[in-house]
């Protein structure tokens, strides 16, 4: 409901404006009507546009109750303005236009098609006929600005400010159509309609207002703009409530002022540095022009002339070492290996744990593999433009033992290709695969399109969610005619036993999935048309109540040793210099974003609301979070584990996490090109610091 009313508060604002600056032209010119006749008739058709203008004005007061009735203060709160901003010009309307536009046409009723009365003509020009319909604009075009740039936490300054200006503007507005009405009652002028001065009165008028706002909107510009070289470990840090480790300290204190004692350096938290790896792989980035399926062309960036890259397979425990070589990517890479908590220095972040790997030299990358499950690697220097243009690939850790014997393990990584649409892999279209029937079948669902919701639909037989980011589910259930959703970066392993009739699995939402996917069957040849035209309606998988409870270390009901509250929003203003519609965390763009401090081994709680329009998958690097509840439901499910996790508008997510891999770790938005333009902070340890810098004066761009 909450993106409901959040869709009809801005169409209703929106629609307010326009049509309410049609109706104040139209009532600042009735005073020009030429006889009786026109002016009774203008006046009957501004009685119409009072009753259009309360259409909106109550798609906005109805959209805030609906906040109201449906969410916490917290979604709602800077919004209550919106309902005397939307109510005021339709209350003046009705109580002071309405019945003056009523007497003047009881005055015209002759409709004569005389000259008028100068006195008519006053009483058209009065300021309580005229300024309501210019006032529902103003308080319409208030409305929208801020609903577009308040946040939480709100900022006074940036309430009040604007209400200043639409209190100033209606107050001159008042005062010129005052002016103007009494002039012609004293004067008895009849005033001529010269509709070329008012427009150049107004263009005036614009201008004016955009000199004064110029050198504000100069400043806002130049103060957004990124420092050349930053540290990561510079900035504001916020330590939570109920801290016990911490009680004397106090979020919103710069990194700075608590100094105190000698850092560890990131680069000292390594993965095993002796030891020989069980396994060794080498990732070559390089440009190369990759064929779809289709034979559809695609410039790509690569490891090892291949996108996705090379699959990485280990299994747990093992010792892994990764060789990075950049051979022609201009901008850089790294290799960050998504949902593997590895130690903080392996982490592969340009700037925070390492520098960017530029053409012609290479890095090395060793850890243990200690979770089994789905994951993927992928360049985390521009990593929006990276991971679009191809530098990703599967890693998969099975468990010690193995996989089941005879298991057909197949993934399915889903990408969008510049200029070439939609695949999976580098397959954009329905590939068929030959499974003889009772073999164990494990599809590792992998999304990695930027701000896409994955759809994927499994027909032909019951099957299991048996496992989300790589983390197990306890006892899945069957699941049929359900939909799975992925957001960016999540993963899900759907596991089943090839029955004797084919299955397929579509990949996007609606007609896309008919034309994307797998088709599995025991002679690899099956009927597509025939099990396409059998696809049944399906309900959303819904993760929250699904396998067995377990047991786990902590639960919602533990005492937490810090608790932080992480606020997604949408702002319009200005990032690097930049104008445009950002995403912020706790009011603020990136460097300006919270950093969020723990101390090794407390037990954290974090509470996400999304007060925004639009989806973000929260990505913590480092750490796996348990959800605990979501928007007020406790999780009742298995344990439901996740590194990347889809906060939908609307939604309030309780997660928990162990602070048991110290460094500084990024906890961004996995829709890149939110991260790009400031959606990102970091979860950092005390007493752990980074040599490594960002910035224009760098090499390292992280986002």
């Amino acid at each position: 409901m909450y993106i409901t009313a959040m869709i009809i508060a801005q169409v209703s604002l929106f629609l307010s404006i326009i049509l309410s600056w049609i109706a104040g032209n139209k009532a600042s010119t009735l005073l020009y009507s030429r006889s009786e006749e026109h002016l009774n008739r203008n006046a009957r058709t501004l009685k119409r546009w009072a009753i259009v203008l309360s259409v909106p004005a109550a798609g906005v007061i109805v959209a805030v109750i609906m906040m109201l009735a449906s969410s916490k203060p917290i979604f709602w709160a800077d919004r209550l303005l919106l309902l005397p901003l939307a109510a005021i010009p339709p209350f003046m309307l009705w109580i002071m236009t309405i019945p003056r536009l009523r007497r003047i046409r009881q005055a015209t009723g002759r409709k004569l098609m005389s000259p008028l009365d100068v006195r008519l003509r006053g009483r058209s020009a009065q300021p309580a006929v005229v300024l309501p319909y210019q006032l529902s604009t103003l308080c319409s075009l208030t409305g929208l600005y801020l609903l577009l740039t308040s946040t939480m936490p709100s900022s006074l300054f940036g309430i009040v400010i604007p209400l200043l200006v639409l209190a100033v503007a209606a107050l001159g507005l008042w005062m010129s159509h005052l002016n103007r009405s009494s002039r012609i009652g004293l004067t008895g002028i009849e005033p001529v309609n010269r509709p070329w001065r008012r427009l150049m009165g107004r263009s005036a008028i614009v201008f004016a207002a955009a000199a004064i706002a110029y050198f504000p909107f100069l400043s806002l510009k130049n103060d957004s703009l990124l420092p050349v070289t930053l540290a990561m470990s510079s900035g504001t840090i916020d330590y939570g409530i109920g801290s016990k480790t911490v009680a004397h300290q106090h979020g919103g204190e710069p990194a700075s002022n608590h100094a105190t004692k000698p850092k560890i350096s990131v680069d000292t938290l390594t993965g095993p540095v002796n030891g020989e790896p069980a396994v060794r792989f080498t990732l070559t980035a390089e440009t190369k022009t990759i064929a779809l399926s289709s034979g559809k062309e695609v410039e790509a960036w690569t490891f090892n002339g291949q996108t996705p890259g090379p699959e990485l397979r280990v299994r747990q425990g093992q010792l892994v070492e990764v060789t990075l070589i950049n051979k022609n990517i201009k901008t850089g890479a790294t290799l960050h290996w998504h949902g593997l908590d590895v130690p903080n220095a392996e982490d592969g972040i340009a700037g925070v744990t390492q520098n960017a790997v530029m053409p012609g030299e290479s890095y090395t990358y060793r850890f243990v593999a200690k979770q089994a499950g789905t994951y993927w690697y992928h360049s985390h220097q521009e990593s929006m433009e990276a991971v679009q243009r191809g530098l990703f690939g599967p890693l998969i850790v099975e468990p010690a033992k193995g996989l089941p014997a005879g298991t057909k393990d197949i993934n399915v990584i889903s990408h969008i290709w510049q200029g070439a649409g939609f695949a999976i892999g580098t397959n954009d279209g329905i590939e068929q695969i030959r499974i003889a029937p009772g073999t164990p079948v494990r599809l590792r669902l992998v999304n990695t399109d930027d701000w896409v919701r994955q759809s994927y639909r499994l027909v032909g037989t019951p099957f299991q969610v048996a496992a989300i980011d790589g983390t197990d589910v306890i006892q899945p259930g069957d699941l049929s005619n359900v939909s799975l959703k992925l957001t960016t970066g999540g993963r899900y392993d759907v596991t089943f036993i090839m029955p004797e009739t084919p299955v397929y699995l579509a990949v996007g939402a609606g007609k896309a999935g008919d034309k994307l996917g797998l088709l599995m069957s025991a002679s690899g040849e099956a009927a597509v048309p025939a099990l396409k035209s059998s696809f049944p309606l399906t309900a959303e998988f819904d993760p929250l109540h699904y396998g067995k409870p377990a047991e786990t270390q902590f639960d919602a009901n533990s005492s937490f040793d810090r608790e932080f509250k992480l606020v997604l929003d949408n702002k319009l203003g200005f990032y690097n210099g930049e104008l445009g519609f950002h995403y912020t965390m706790n009011g603020k763009l990136f460097p300006d974003t919270p950093m969020f401090m723990v101390k090794e081994g407390e037990l954290v709680k974090m509470t996400i609301v999304n007060r925004g329009s639009v989806d973000h998958p929260m990505h913590l690097h480092g750490h796996h979070m348990l959800v605990l509840s979501r928007n007020g439901v406790q999780a009742t499910g298995s344990p439901w584990w996740s590194d990347t996790l889809d906060v939908t508008p609307g939604d309030v997510f309780e997660v928990g996490f162990i602070a048991d891999n110290p460094g500084i770790w990024m906890d961004h938005c996995h829709n890149l090109a939110h991260a790009a333009v400031g959606m990102s902070m970091h979860l950092m340890y005390e007493g752990v610091d980074s040599p490594y810098k960002i910035g224009s004066g760098t090499v390292n761009r992280p986002e």
